[in-house]
């Protein structure tokens, strides 16, 4: 059962008894303990419950989902249950999932529906999955459009100009156009790839290099953050180097990872940052092939913790917040449909957390896998 499927099960027993404890959330959904408190936290987190001692309870009355047309509450303001939001996102694998799982899980909470589409890196194909769900009839839109290329400049004006809302999801518009007014809803990367680099120096590194990979639209704004850590903290240059590698699995991937890894040894780059999980995982493989003890010789910490901590050693991580991203995303986009009188325009930026595992050498924190 996916997390999205939970969420919507255990709002409902809350709505239809009021009060629900753990140990039948346990029961009733077939799974662990760990599992039912992580749930009810992100939606404690989000307003949609209030945890008791050994439960669960509704926030509000009790008296079933709100009427259907009639605005309810958020903390962006009121929102319109019962809306079919589109969603269009880059990709249907990996980084979306959780933020599709948080937006689903809130728009069903108000009452509403989700339709998503997937595209494809391509601004007229997401001009096309934007033109089928209008089609659609949705009410109201999430999008992960592509902000440079051909054609997005054009896409962004088109999606600016449309008669439902528009909320952008990890996407702000380019410098070419300052003036969209358009709803975002973002994840600080350059931050929290400072985060990364400040632990490292803490363990004693003296130089952080960064390693990217080819096809991430991610990899600019962390090393946006990178670069400006590493200078704000006097690191040597020759010791933080930035790299980049194909894409773990992809033909001639051992080889290329094989010469990073020497680089870095002759260079004496004890400490690494890689985006994403994959990559990481893959240098790992690598160094320990090569007679590179990780975290003996060299520290890693990666952007992402997808599957970090199966990693072996357990990856330590810097995790974007995907589920409330697509919570929050969801919320602006209720709250904009809602709202008819003159909302100015929101940009929310949500602060990725730091996990700290094995692959570093620092002391392993309880913070949950």
């Amino acid at each position: 059962m996916l997390a999205s499927e939970r969420h919507q099960l255990i709002l409902s027993l809350v709505r239809e008894h009021g009060a629900v404890r753990l140990t039948e959330l346990v029961e009733r959904l077939g799974v662990t303990a760990v599992t039912v408190r992580r749930d009810v936290t992100e939606l404690a987190d989000r307003g949609l419950l209030t945890r008791v001692h050994g439960g669960v309870t509704l926030t509000r009355p009790r008296g079933g989902p709100p009427e259907p047309g009639r605005a309810t509450a958020s903390v962006f303001g009121p929102v319109v249950p019962g809306a079919l939001v589109g969603m269009v996102t880059p990709s249907v694998e990996y980084y979306w999932p959780p933020v599709v799982q948080g937006a689903q899980a809130t728009v069903a909470a108000a009452g509403g529906r989700l339709v998503l589409r997937a595209s494809s890196y391509d601004a007229a194909e997401d001009r096309r999955q934007v033109t089928k769900l209008l089609e659609r009839g949705v009410q109201t839109l999430l999008a992960a459009p592509a902000t440079s290329g051909r054609g997005a400049l054009d896409l962004l004006r088109w999606l600016g100009s449309l008669n439902v809302p528009v909320v952008l999801v990890e996407r702000l518009p380019p410098p070419e156009l300052p003036t969209l007014a358009l709803d975002a809803a973002t994840t600080a990367h350059a931050l929290g790839a400072g985060l990364a680099v400040r632990h490292l120096v803490s363990l004693g590194h003296r130089g952080v290099g960064l390693v990217t990979s080819r096809s991430s639209p991610t990899s600019r704004a962390l090393r946006t953050g990178w670069r400006e850590t590493i200078g704000s903290l006097g690191l040597d240059p020759g010791t933080s180097p930035d790299l980049d590698v194909p894409v773990y699995g992809t033909p001639g991937w051992a080889a290329e990872y094989d010469a990073l890894l020497a680089r870095c040894r002759r260079a004496g780059v004890g400490a690494l940052l890689v985006h994403s999980d994959r990559e990481a995982i893959g240098l790992i493989e690598r160094a320990r092939d090569g007679g590179i003890a990780v975290p003996g010789e060299l520290a890693v910490v990666t952007y992402d913790d997808e599957v970090a901590a199966a990693s072996d050693p357990p990856l330590t991580a810097v995790c974007p917040q995907k589920h409330r991203l697509g919570a929050v995303a969801a919320e602006l986009a209720l709250a904009r449909l809602a709202d008819t009188t003159g909302r100015p325009v929101h940009r929310l930026q949500l602060w990725p957390t730091l996990v700290v595992r094995e692959s570093c050498g620092g002391d392993p924190e309880s913070t949950p896998a």
